[in-house]
């Protein structure tokens, strides 16, 4: 019987290929309230194939009768909508909090990650993306996207400092979300498994709090992150 839950995902040339951070966002939510879903990939020009949700940008999640599209309202609708399953915030205090890191992956991360990346993601896409892809991101940066990543093995490091945050909240607990993952997590780990699906560029170094953090996360839920499919 097929589920009633359709989650939308950003998909490269291979369709198995999911690499959207916000998609990721909302894939680990979805898993973390234990709830059952189908997944459809989608491309940058395919517009038409999610109309239905008034707007152009994945991911997008049909709950049965119900269209949600962007990540934080995805996770807002799961919490509200299944009270019965494990929470995402811990209460609304903590999702209060937790919109300081949406903000910050958002505003910081995730503008770090993609000069790093952004000619390995052109690689990786399916061809009818391609021009659209190069052009508006070039027309973003001032400059190709082989420039933008010219300089990548220096500019990483500054990348990694941006993280000490959650580097030195992650010394002291295994997650960001306490003794267990919650939401807060999943947002700055879909950042990090973004680049990790399109690019072989290592953000992280193995002794890093944040690399160990990855690799529980990557290992949640069977390991349905790590599994996933990569460039």
């Amino acid at each position: 019987m097929a589920t009633s839950r359709i989650l939308y995902e950003l998909a490269g040339a291979n369709p198995g290929l999911r690499f959207s951070s916000y998609c990721w966002r909302s894939r680990m939510a979805l898993l973390h309230k234990g709830l059952e879903f189908e997944t459809i990939p989608w491309r940058f020009t395919e517009k038409k194939a999610i109309a239905f949700s008034g707007q152009g940008r994945v991911p997008v999640l049909v709950d049965g009768g119900t269209v949600i599209f962007d990540s934080w309202a995805i996770a807002d609708h799961l919490e509200r909508g299944y009270p019965a399953a494990p929470s995402l915030f811990g209460g609304a205090a903590g999702q209060a909090l937790t919109r300081f890191i949406n903000e910050f992956a958002d505003a910081v991360v995730n503008p770090g990650i993609a000069r790093l990346i952004v000619a390995d993601i052109f690689a990786v896409l399916h061809e009818k993306d391609r021009a659209y892809f190069r052009a508006s991101r070039e027309q973003r940066f001032g400059k190709s996207l082989e420039e933008v990543a010219a300089d990548r093995d220096a500019a990483v490091a500054p990348f990694r400092q941006s993280l000490d945050p959650a580097r030195r909240v992650l010394a002291s607990q295994a997650f960001l979300g306490g003794t267990s993952p919650l939401y807060a997590d999943y947002i700055l780990f879909g950042s990090l498994q973004w680049a990790r699906c399109v690019s072989a560029f290592e953000l992280l170094v193995e002794d890093d709090a944040l690399f160990a953090w990855r690799e529980r996360l990557l290992d949640l839920f069977d390991g349905n992150a790590r599994r996933a499919p990569r460039a």
